[in-house]
Protein backbone atom coordinates (compact mmCIF):
# COMPACT_ATOMS: atom_id res chain seq x y z
CA UNK A 1 0.00 0.00 0.00
CA UNK A 2 3.03 2.02 0.54
CA UNK A 3 4.05 1.89 -2.96
CA UNK A 4 0.93 2.23 -3.94
CA UNK A 5 0.73 5.57 -2.32
CA UNK A 6 4.02 6.73 -3.60
CA UNK A 7 3.24 6.68 -7.06
CA UNK A 8 2.10 9.37 -9.66
CA UNK A 9 -1.60 10.33 -9.81
CA UNK A 10 -1.55 9.38 -13.23
CA UNK A 11 0.23 5.52 -12.72
CA UNK A 12 -2.28 5.16 -9.49
CA UNK A 13 -5.28 6.22 -12.24
CA UNK A 14 -3.70 3.98 -15.36
CA UNK A 15 -3.12 0.74 -12.67
CA UNK A 16 -6.83 1.07 -11.36
CA UNK A 17 -8.10 1.66 -14.95
CA UNK A 18 -6.37 -1.80 -16.10
CA UNK A 19 -7.08 -3.59 -12.85
CA UNK A 20 -11.16 -2.94 -14.11
CA UNK A 21 -10.11 -3.56 -17.48
CA UNK A 22 -8.83 -6.94 -16.39
CA UNK A 23 -11.53 -7.99 -14.16
CA UNK A 24 -13.96 -7.43 -16.49
CA UNK A 25 -12.19 -9.42 -19.10
CA UNK A 26 -12.16 -12.74 -17.58
CA UNK A 27 -15.98 -12.39 -16.98
CA UNK A 28 -15.97 -11.77 -20.36
CA UNK A 29 -13.69 -14.49 -22.04
CA UNK A 30 -15.12 -17.12 -19.24
CA UNK A 31 -18.88 -16.13 -20.43
CA UNK A 32 -18.12 -16.55 -24.09
CA UNK A 33 -16.70 -20.36 -23.34
CA UNK A 34 -19.37 -21.30 -21.28
CA UNK A 35 -22.23 -20.07 -23.26
CA UNK A 36 -20.34 -21.84 -26.49
CA UNK A 37 -19.58 -25.22 -25.10
CA UNK A 38 -22.83 -25.24 -22.87
CA UNK A 39 -25.05 -24.81 -25.26
CA UNK A 40 -23.31 -26.74 -27.86
CA UNK A 41 -23.75 -29.58 -25.69
CA UNK A 42 -27.29 -29.26 -25.28
CA UNK A 43 -27.64 -29.68 -29.00
CA UNK A 44 -27.80 -26.14 -30.67
CA UNK A 45 -26.55 -25.88 -34.19
CA UNK A 46 -23.81 -23.60 -34.69
CA UNK A 47 -25.78 -20.86 -36.30
CA UNK A 48 -28.20 -20.81 -32.89
CA UNK A 49 -25.11 -20.72 -30.92
CA UNK A 50 -24.09 -17.58 -32.86
CA UNK A 51 -27.27 -16.34 -32.57
CA UNK A 52 -26.89 -16.00 -28.75
CA UNK A 53 -24.14 -13.55 -29.57
CA UNK A 54 -26.05 -11.36 -31.73
CA UNK A 55 -27.70 -9.12 -29.28
CA UNK A 56 -24.18 -9.03 -28.17
CA UNK A 57 -22.79 -7.74 -30.90
CA UNK A 58 -25.49 -5.12 -32.05
CA UNK A 59 -25.35 -3.65 -28.67
CA UNK A 60 -21.88 -3.54 -28.63
CA UNK A 61 -22.23 -1.09 -32.17
CA UNK A 62 -24.36 0.97 -30.43
CA UNK A 63 -22.50 1.28 -27.12
CA UNK A 64 -19.13 2.40 -28.54
CA UNK A 65 -20.69 5.22 -30.15
CA UNK A 66 -23.17 6.73 -27.48
CA UNK A 67 -21.06 5.55 -24.84
CA UNK A 68 -18.11 7.83 -26.15
CA UNK A 69 -20.32 10.45 -26.26
CA UNK A 70 -21.67 9.66 -22.60
CA UNK A 71 -17.63 9.45 -21.80
CA UNK A 72 -17.16 12.86 -23.14
CA UNK A 73 -19.59 14.26 -21.27
CA UNK A 74 -20.13 12.40 -18.52
CA UNK A 75 -16.41 11.06 -17.64
CA UNK A 76 -14.77 8.25 -18.37
CA UNK A 77 -14.97 7.19 -14.65
CA UNK A 78 -18.95 6.50 -14.74
CA UNK A 79 -18.74 5.04 -18.76
CA UNK A 80 -16.23 2.46 -16.68
CA UNK A 81 -17.83 1.45 -13.70
CA UNK A 82 -21.42 1.27 -15.51
CA UNK A 83 -19.82 -1.55 -17.71
CA UNK A 84 -18.74 -3.58 -14.46
CA UNK A 85 -22.20 -3.23 -13.12
CA UNK A 86 -24.25 -4.19 -15.81
CA UNK A 87 -21.86 -6.80 -16.63
CA UNK A 88 -22.94 -8.36 -12.53
CA UNK A 89 -26.58 -7.84 -13.98
CA UNK A 90 -25.58 -10.07 -16.93
CA UNK A 91 -24.44 -12.68 -15.08
CA UNK A 92 -27.41 -12.42 -12.73
CA UNK A 93 -29.69 -12.65 -15.37
CA UNK A 94 -28.25 -16.41 -16.51
CA UNK A 95 -27.93 -17.69 -12.76
CA UNK A 96 -31.99 -19.26 -13.43
CA UNK A 97 -33.23 -22.28 -13.58
CA UNK A 98 -32.59 -24.19 -17.11
CA UNK A 99 -35.65 -24.24 -18.17
CA UNK A 100 -35.65 -20.28 -18.42
CA UNK A 101 -32.67 -20.12 -20.08
CA UNK A 102 -34.68 -19.93 -23.09
CA UNK A 103 -32.65 -18.25 -26.36
CA UNK A 104 -34.50 -14.71 -26.03
CA UNK A 105 -33.64 -14.66 -22.19
CA UNK A 106 -29.81 -15.72 -23.07
CA UNK A 107 -29.83 -13.45 -26.06
CA UNK A 108 -31.28 -10.83 -23.82
CA UNK A 109 -28.04 -11.05 -20.98
CA UNK A 110 -25.49 -11.04 -23.85
CA UNK A 111 -27.06 -7.76 -24.93
CA UNK A 112 -26.08 -6.46 -21.69
CA UNK A 113 -22.97 -8.01 -21.24
CA UNK A 114 -21.97 -6.58 -24.91
CA UNK A 115 -23.25 -3.02 -23.74
CA UNK A 116 -21.47 -3.81 -20.33
CA UNK A 117 -17.72 -4.81 -22.76
CA UNK A 118 -18.11 -1.74 -24.90
CA UNK A 119 -18.73 0.78 -22.05
CA UNK A 120 -15.46 -0.70 -20.26
CA UNK A 121 -13.22 -0.99 -23.16
CA UNK A 122 -13.71 2.66 -24.24
CA UNK A 123 -13.67 3.62 -20.94
CA UNK A 124 -10.41 2.47 -20.45
CA UNK A 125 -8.70 2.88 -24.01
CA UNK A 126 -9.47 6.40 -23.50
CA UNK A 127 -8.80 6.95 -20.38
CA UNK A 128 -4.43 6.23 -21.54
CA UNK A 129 -4.51 8.96 -23.76
CA UNK A 130 -5.57 11.85 -20.82
CA UNK A 131 -2.84 9.60 -18.13
CA UNK A 132 0.33 10.19 -21.16
CA UNK A 133 2.14 13.68 -21.44
CA UNK A 134 1.39 15.31 -25.00
CA UNK A 135 3.88 14.37 -27.24
CA UNK A 136 5.28 11.77 -25.62
CA UNK A 137 4.20 8.86 -28.65
CA UNK A 138 6.87 6.09 -27.93
CA UNK A 139 5.13 6.01 -23.96
CA UNK A 140 1.77 6.08 -25.68
CA UNK A 141 2.40 2.82 -27.95
CA UNK A 142 3.93 1.11 -25.23
CA UNK A 143 0.96 1.77 -22.63
CA UNK A 144 -1.56 0.97 -24.81
CA UNK A 145 0.36 -2.14 -26.11
CA UNK A 146 0.43 -3.72 -22.59
CA UNK A 147 -3.07 -2.72 -21.87
CA UNK A 148 -4.49 -4.26 -25.14
CA UNK A 149 -2.21 -7.17 -24.40
CA UNK A 150 -2.62 -7.76 -20.63
CA UNK A 151 -6.82 -7.36 -21.38
CA UNK A 152 -6.06 -10.19 -24.54
CA UNK A 153 -3.85 -12.51 -22.24
CA UNK A 154 -6.72 -12.41 -19.32
CA UNK A 155 -9.00 -13.26 -22.27
CA UNK A 156 -7.51 -16.39 -23.03
CA UNK A 157 -6.84 -16.94 -19.44
CA UNK A 158 -11.03 -16.51 -19.03
CA UNK A 159 -11.41 -19.15 -21.97
CA UNK A 160 -10.01 -21.28 -19.92
CA UNK A 161 -11.67 -20.30 -16.94
CA UNK A 162 -14.74 -20.88 -18.65
CA UNK A 163 -13.88 -24.53 -19.45
CA UNK A 164 -13.05 -25.09 -16.18
CA UNK A 165 -15.49 -23.88 -13.88
CA UNK A 166 -18.08 -25.54 -16.62
CA UNK A 167 -16.68 -28.70 -15.42
CA UNK A 168 -16.41 -27.69 -11.95
CA UNK A 169 -19.78 -26.25 -11.07
CA UNK A 170 -21.46 -26.53 -13.56
CA UNK A 171 -23.03 -23.59 -15.89
CA UNK A 172 -25.05 -21.74 -13.08
CA UNK A 173 -22.42 -22.08 -10.46
CA UNK A 174 -19.88 -20.81 -12.69
CA UNK A 175 -22.21 -17.64 -13.63
CA UNK A 176 -22.97 -17.03 -9.57
CA UNK A 177 -19.60 -17.37 -8.86
CA UNK A 178 -17.95 -14.66 -11.79
CA UNK A 179 -20.85 -12.39 -10.55
CA UNK A 180 -20.17 -12.34 -7.43
CA UNK A 181 -16.38 -11.54 -7.20
CA UNK A 182 -16.83 -8.91 -10.09
CA UNK A 183 -19.44 -6.93 -7.87
CA UNK A 184 -16.95 -6.60 -5.43
CA UNK A 185 -14.32 -4.73 -7.89
CA UNK A 186 -17.35 -2.61 -8.82
CA UNK A 187 -18.11 -1.20 -5.39
CA UNK A 188 -13.89 -0.95 -4.93
CA UNK A 189 -14.13 1.24 -8.11
CA UNK A 190 -16.74 3.36 -7.70
CA UNK A 191 -15.05 4.89 -4.79
CA UNK A 192 -11.46 5.06 -5.82
CA UNK A 193 -11.37 6.26 -9.49
CA UNK A 194 -10.87 9.70 -10.19
CA UNK A 195 -14.54 11.46 -10.95
CA UNK A 196 -13.63 13.78 -13.54
CA UNK A 197 -11.62 11.26 -15.80
CA UNK A 198 -12.07 12.27 -19.78
CA UNK A 199 -14.62 14.66 -19.20
CA UNK A 200 -14.73 17.20 -21.99
CA UNK A 201 -14.32 20.56 -21.15
CA UNK A 202 -16.97 21.76 -23.14
CA UNK A 203 -20.54 20.42 -23.86
CA UNK A 204 -20.43 17.86 -27.06
CA UNK A 205 -23.26 18.26 -30.08
CA UNK A 206 -24.62 14.39 -30.37
CA UNK A 207 -24.04 15.40 -34.36
CA UNK A 208 -19.94 15.04 -33.45
CA UNK A 209 -20.46 11.57 -33.08
CA UNK A 210 -20.39 10.98 -37.09
CA UNK A 211 -17.85 13.59 -37.51
CA UNK A 212 -14.84 12.21 -37.76
CA UNK A 213 -11.45 13.16 -39.30
CA UNK A 214 -10.78 10.95 -42.78
CA UNK A 215 -7.74 8.91 -40.51
CA UNK A 216 -9.99 7.97 -37.99
CA UNK A 217 -12.78 6.38 -40.61
CA UNK A 218 -10.28 4.97 -43.00
CA UNK A 219 -8.65 3.46 -39.73
CA UNK A 220 -12.33 2.08 -38.47
CA UNK A 221 -13.02 0.51 -41.66
CA UNK A 222 -10.10 -1.38 -41.80
CA UNK A 223 -10.83 -2.35 -38.00
CA UNK A 224 -14.32 -3.28 -39.24
CA UNK A 225 -12.76 -5.94 -42.16
CA UNK A 226 -9.68 -7.09 -39.41
CA UNK A 227 -11.74 -8.31 -36.90
CA UNK A 228 -14.51 -9.34 -39.31
CA UNK A 229 -11.66 -11.60 -40.43
CA UNK A 230 -10.87 -12.85 -37.25
CA UNK A 231 -14.41 -14.05 -35.32
CA UNK A 232 -15.72 -15.20 -38.97
CA UNK A 233 -13.76 -19.00 -38.06
CA UNK A 234 -12.60 -18.17 -34.43
CA UNK A 235 -15.95 -17.00 -32.47
CA UNK A 236 -18.01 -20.73 -33.43
CA UNK A 237 -16.69 -22.41 -36.32
CA UNK A 238 -13.56 -23.13 -34.47
CA UNK A 239 -14.59 -24.05 -30.98
CA UNK A 240 -17.53 -26.20 -32.67
CA UNK A 241 -14.90 -27.65 -34.96
CA UNK A 242 -12.33 -28.91 -32.14
CA UNK A 243 -15.33 -29.99 -30.08
CA UNK A 244 -17.55 -31.97 -33.04
CA UNK A 245 -13.88 -33.34 -35.58
CA UNK A 246 -11.29 -33.28 -33.00
CA UNK A 247 -13.54 -35.12 -30.40
CA UNK A 248 -11.96 -32.40 -27.73
CA UNK A 249 -13.64 -32.22 -24.61
CA UNK A 250 -14.38 -29.16 -22.67
CA UNK A 251 -11.02 -28.89 -20.86
CA UNK A 252 -9.15 -29.34 -24.15
CA UNK A 253 -11.31 -26.49 -26.15
CA UNK A 254 -10.90 -24.20 -23.29
CA UNK A 255 -7.47 -25.19 -22.61
CA UNK A 256 -5.93 -24.17 -25.91
CA UNK A 257 -8.10 -21.13 -26.85
CA UNK A 258 -6.79 -20.03 -23.46
CA UNK A 259 -3.03 -20.59 -24.39
CA UNK A 260 -4.05 -19.10 -27.74
CA UNK A 261 -4.99 -15.95 -26.39
CA UNK A 262 -3.10 -15.50 -23.85
CA UNK A 263 -0.31 -16.10 -26.13
CA UNK A 264 -2.12 -13.47 -28.45
CA UNK A 265 -1.92 -11.43 -26.10
CA UNK A 266 2.32 -11.58 -25.07
CA UNK A 267 2.64 -10.32 -28.63
CA UNK A 268 0.67 -7.78 -28.85
CA UNK A 269 2.30 -6.48 -26.13
CA UNK A 270 5.76 -7.01 -27.21
CA UNK A 271 4.56 -4.87 -30.42
CA UNK A 272 6.14 -2.01 -30.25
CA UNK A 273 9.43 -3.60 -30.04
CA UNK A 274 8.55 -6.15 -33.16
CA UNK A 275 7.56 -2.95 -35.21
CA UNK A 276 10.79 -0.85 -34.90
CA UNK A 277 10.17 1.29 -31.27
CA UNK A 278 13.22 0.48 -30.69
CA UNK A 279 14.87 2.39 -33.09
CA UNK A 280 12.70 5.20 -31.94
CA UNK A 281 9.74 4.64 -34.76
CA UNK A 282 6.13 4.68 -34.11
CA UNK A 283 4.10 3.08 -36.41
CA UNK A 284 2.12 5.32 -39.12
CA UNK A 285 -0.29 4.02 -42.13
CA UNK A 286 2.07 2.51 -43.83
CA UNK A 287 3.06 -0.10 -41.01
CA UNK A 288 -0.33 -1.08 -40.86
CA UNK A 289 -0.66 -1.94 -44.82
CA UNK A 290 2.17 -4.02 -44.53
CA UNK A 291 1.19 -6.07 -41.51
CA UNK A 292 -2.21 -6.54 -42.79
CA UNK A 293 -0.92 -7.64 -46.40
CA UNK A 294 1.45 -10.22 -44.25
CA UNK A 295 -1.98 -11.54 -42.67
CA UNK A 296 -3.82 -12.03 -46.01
CA UNK A 297 -2.72 -15.03 -47.33
CA UNK A 298 -2.51 -16.94 -44.58
CA UNK A 299 -6.48 -18.42 -43.56
CA UNK A 300 -6.07 -19.12 -47.19
CA UNK A 301 -3.07 -21.42 -46.82
CA UNK A 302 -4.84 -23.33 -43.87
CA UNK A 303 -7.74 -23.77 -45.73
CA UNK A 304 -5.94 -25.00 -48.74
CA UNK A 305 -4.02 -27.50 -46.36
CA UNK A 306 -7.31 -28.71 -45.30
CA UNK A 307 -8.81 -28.96 -48.75
CA UNK A 308 -5.72 -31.31 -49.65
CA UNK A 309 -6.32 -33.55 -47.35
CA UNK A 310 -2.57 -32.49 -45.10
CA UNK A 311 -2.58 -33.50 -41.04
CA UNK A 312 -5.85 -31.80 -40.04
CA UNK A 313 -3.85 -30.66 -36.54
CA UNK A 314 -0.91 -29.55 -37.53
CA UNK A 315 -2.48 -27.37 -40.71
CA UNK A 316 -5.14 -26.14 -38.41
CA UNK A 317 -3.57 -25.68 -34.99
CA UNK A 318 0.23 -24.67 -36.61
CA UNK A 319 -1.81 -21.84 -38.79
CA UNK A 320 -3.71 -20.86 -36.06
CA UNK A 321 -0.57 -20.05 -34.00
CA UNK A 322 0.89 -18.46 -36.54
CA UNK A 323 -1.94 -16.46 -37.34
CA UNK A 324 -2.17 -15.56 -33.68
CA UNK A 325 1.08 -13.99 -33.84
CA UNK A 326 0.25 -11.84 -37.19
CA UNK A 327 -3.25 -10.83 -36.06
CA UNK A 328 -1.73 -9.42 -32.50
CA UNK A 329 0.32 -7.13 -33.94
CA UNK A 330 -1.76 -6.14 -36.95
CA UNK A 331 -4.71 -4.79 -33.62
CA UNK A 332 -1.73 -3.47 -31.40
CA UNK A 333 -1.02 -1.23 -34.08
CA UNK A 334 -4.34 -0.18 -34.88
CA UNK A 335 -5.17 0.44 -30.76
CA UNK A 336 -2.20 2.78 -30.79
CA UNK A 337 -2.89 4.69 -34.03
CA UNK A 338 -6.82 5.34 -32.97
CA UNK A 339 -5.44 6.76 -29.70
CA UNK A 340 -2.66 8.77 -31.25
CA UNK A 341 -5.10 10.39 -33.92
CA UNK A 342 -7.93 11.31 -31.22
CA UNK A 343 -8.35 14.68 -30.14
CA UNK A 344 -7.71 15.03 -26.39
CA UNK A 345 -10.75 16.56 -25.43
CA UNK A 346 -13.82 14.44 -25.85
CA UNK A 347 -10.80 11.60 -26.30
CA UNK A 348 -13.80 8.65 -25.90
CA UNK A 349 -15.74 10.47 -28.92
CA UNK A 350 -13.24 9.28 -31.16
CA UNK A 351 -12.38 5.87 -29.50
CA UNK A 352 -15.96 4.63 -29.26
CA UNK A 353 -16.52 5.63 -32.86
CA UNK A 354 -13.87 3.62 -33.82
CA UNK A 355 -14.80 0.97 -31.49
CA UNK A 356 -17.98 1.09 -33.10
CA UNK A 357 -16.47 -0.45 -36.44
CA UNK A 358 -14.52 -3.05 -34.41
CA UNK A 359 -18.29 -4.30 -32.59
CA UNK A 360 -19.55 -3.94 -36.03
CA UNK A 361 -16.97 -6.19 -37.82
CA UNK A 362 -17.51 -8.84 -34.89
CA UNK A 363 -21.13 -8.65 -35.34
CA UNK A 364 -20.26 -9.56 -39.29
CA UNK A 365 -17.67 -12.08 -38.12
CA UNK A 366 -20.11 -13.74 -35.60
CA UNK A 367 -23.05 -14.23 -38.25
CA UNK A 368 -21.21 -15.63 -40.71
CA UNK A 369 -19.20 -17.97 -38.22
CA UNK A 370 -22.59 -19.44 -37.19
CA UNK A 371 -24.47 -19.64 -40.49
CA UNK A 372 -21.08 -20.39 -43.54
CA UNK A 373 -19.72 -23.03 -41.10
CA UNK A 374 -23.18 -25.21 -40.87
CA UNK A 375 -23.40 -24.57 -44.36
CA UNK A 376 -20.03 -24.70 -46.02
CA UNK A 377 -17.73 -25.83 -43.18
CA UNK A 378 -14.32 -23.93 -41.87
CA UNK A 379 -12.41 -23.72 -45.05
CA UNK A 380 -15.16 -21.76 -46.39
CA UNK A 381 -14.67 -19.31 -43.16
CA UNK A 382 -11.11 -19.48 -43.83
CA UNK A 383 -11.69 -18.08 -47.18
CA UNK A 384 -13.70 -15.04 -46.56
CA UNK A 385 -11.27 -14.51 -43.34
CA UNK A 386 -8.44 -14.12 -45.76
CA UNK A 387 -11.10 -11.68 -48.03
CA UNK A 388 -11.46 -9.91 -45.31
CA UNK A 389 -7.63 -9.14 -43.95
CA UNK A 390 -6.94 -7.99 -47.52
CA UNK A 391 -9.48 -5.29 -47.59
CA UNK A 392 -8.03 -4.24 -44.62
CA UNK A 393 -4.92 -3.84 -46.05
CA UNK A 394 -6.06 -2.16 -49.14
CA UNK A 395 -7.73 0.24 -47.19
CA UNK A 396 -4.72 1.11 -44.93
CA UNK A 397 -3.65 2.46 -48.15
CA UNK A 398 -5.25 5.70 -47.52
CA UNK A 399 -3.68 6.40 -43.76
CA UNK A 400 -1.38 9.19 -43.55
CA UNK A 401 2.18 8.30 -43.36
CA UNK A 402 5.01 10.36 -40.80
CA UNK A 403 6.74 11.43 -44.94
CA UNK A 404 3.42 13.47 -45.09
CA UNK A 405 4.06 15.43 -42.12
CA UNK A 406 1.57 14.70 -39.70
CA UNK A 407 2.92 15.52 -36.10
CA UNK A 408 1.77 12.32 -33.90
CA UNK A 409 -0.99 12.59 -31.94
CA UNK A 410 -2.77 15.29 -33.58
CA UNK A 411 -5.82 14.71 -36.24
CA UNK A 412 -4.82 14.89 -39.85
Amino acid sequence: MHSLATLSPAVRQYLLVTGNYWAFTLTDGALRMLVVLHFHSLGYSPLQIAALFLFYEIFGVVTNLVGGYLGARLGLNRTMNLGLGLQVAALLMLCVPAAWLTVPWVMGAQALSGIAKDLNKMSAKSSIKLLVPAGQQGTLYKWVAILTGSKNALKGVGFFLGGALLALLGFTGAVLAMAAVLALIWLASLRLLRKDLGKAKGKPKFRELLSKSRAINILSAARLFLFGARDVWFVVALPVYLSSVFGWDFWQVGGFLASWIIGYGMVQSLAPAITGKRSGQVPDGRAAFVWAALLAGLPAAIALGLQAGGPAHWVLLGGLLLFGVLFAVNSSLHSYLIVSYAKEDGVSLDVGFYYMSNALGRLLGTLLSGWVYQAYGLEACLWISSAFVLAAALISLGLPRHAEGLSPGRQP
